[in-house]
């Protein structure tokens, strides 16, 4: 963990079981060559007492705006602005709730306000507190609008006696998370450092009944390719994610939204696209979906059946219409005859920055394959045509023109 040495760390620490984790991560940082100051808010001090923080981290432990004997401020904005960067483990729901909002009552939240560094939330509550609607809400504020890094919760046993998600990190995935967000810093530069990129991936299963639905044959590869060649080159990645079997990657930079239909994919990525620098819509969407799907299975009655099936929302096209200068939108065309005139034409209409063309006809290609054959088409005309490649790689010549786009922006 070299790439520690020397990196002043702000830690938060809240009121939660969890602190004593705080306890041994700040151990752990200052054992990388960390430089470690600690704020704790009143509530932690009941669970981790400040001189178990001062002594580990050889620094004066912060729990308030002035020192024991009233007489020292503590500069909340000097604290901000010395950290490299601001941690906050263990992150309770009362304190994430305060940031979302702006609330500053105290030294960690005033701190926070004030700081100029990137700042990583580590939470850790209950399951039934991880999942209402209004910790995920200041959640996504938090990570979304505000730019902060969440690093995932755990999965396991919690101090109610409940299993499930809400458990912090442990203390040596949060140093991997730091250690990782350096070691992009200071690879070489990628304009899509810091960007947000919106990805779609997958098919969307459209309902017939309870047990049917309309969908495709996507394995969602290309997407979760490209999704993980952004996080390497630093960006910050939402996926909008359909109905796949694939292993998801593991970053603290992304976020996975899962969705299954087509309605619900064009809702998810709407609500992303606005702040959003690029976004790549690799998924597989149903073009139709059935008129009145049915709450009970359908009996096989008769010889024939009717569906009526009506056309879901354009998504690429709706997005086309919302774009600003500033962003880049990106869209697949898979096709089997007249490839190019179609790729061109969805290219113009839904106005498109450049388009990912791949045939049916050309073996490896498409769907399901670990390969793919693509040909990128932009709007100036120009047409450049790839030869069969992983599309791992494939990932990185789609990512190469978006980064020459935003270079020229």
């Amino acid at each position: 963990m070299s790439v520690l040495q020397g990196k002043k760390i702000l830690l938060g620490v809240c009121g939660s079981i969890a602190a004593y984790k705080a306890a041994l991560l700040t151990r752990l940082l200052v054992k990388n060559g960390a430089e470690v100051r600690v704020i704790m808010t009143q509530s932690a001090t009941g669970f981790v007492t400040p001189l178990t923080f001062s002594t580990l981290s050889k620094h004066e432990t912060f729990t308030s705006f002035y020192n024991e004997t009233g007489q020292l401020w503590n500069n909340h904005v000097e604290l901000g602005l010395w950290a490299d960067a601001m941690l906050i483990a263990p992150a309770t729901a009362n304190t994430l709730a305060k940031m979302a909002n702006g609330l500053c009552d105290n030294l960690l939240t005033a701190t926070y306000l004030s700081a100029g560094c990137p700042v990583f939330l580590a939470p850790a509550m209950d399951l039934d507190m991880w999942q209402h609607p209004a910790t995920q809400r200041n959640l996504a504020l938090l990570t979304q609008q505000a730019g902060n890094i969440l690093i995932p919760v755990g999965d396991g046993e919690l101090a109610s006696g409940l299993w499930g998600k809400g458990r912090m990190a442990e203390p040596e995935d949060i140093l991997q998370c730091l250690a990782d967000f350096w070691d992009t810093k200071s690879a070489v530069p990628s304009e899509l450092l810091g960007k947000n990129i919106l990805i779609t991936a997958g098919p969307t299963y459209e309902p017939i009944d309870p047990v049917r639905y309309i969908g495709n044959r996507s394995s969602g590869k290309m997407g979760l390719a490209l999704a993980t060649a952004a996080l390497q080159k630093g960006a910050r990645v939402w996926l909008v994610l359909g109905p796949v079997s694939e292993e998801l990657p593991q970053h603290h930079n992304l976020k996975v939204i899962p969705v299954q239909t087509a309605l619900e994919m064009f809702e998810a990525t709407v609500q992303l696209f606005e702040t959003s620098d690029v976004a790549i819509l690799a998924a597989a969407v149903s073009d139709y979906t059935p008129e009145n799907p049915l709450d009970t299975k359908i009996k096989k009655t008769g010889a024939t059946l009717t569906l009526h099936l009506h056309k879901t929302r354009d998504i690429l096209a709706h997005l086309g219409s919302l774009k600003q200068p500033r962003q880049i939108l990106v869209g697949f065309a898979l096709e089997t005859d007249n490839e190019l005139e179609n790729a061109r034409n969805k290219l113009l209409t839904k106005n498109l920055d450049f388009i990912v063309l791949n045939s049916m006809r050309d073996a490896g290609a498409g769907f399901q394959h670990a390969t793919n054959k693509i040909t990128i088409l932009d709007k100036l005309g120009y047409a450049e045509n790839f030869p069969l490649k992983n599309k791992t790689e494939v990932a990185e010549d789609i990512l190469k023109k978006v980064e020459k786009m935003l270079l020229n922006r």
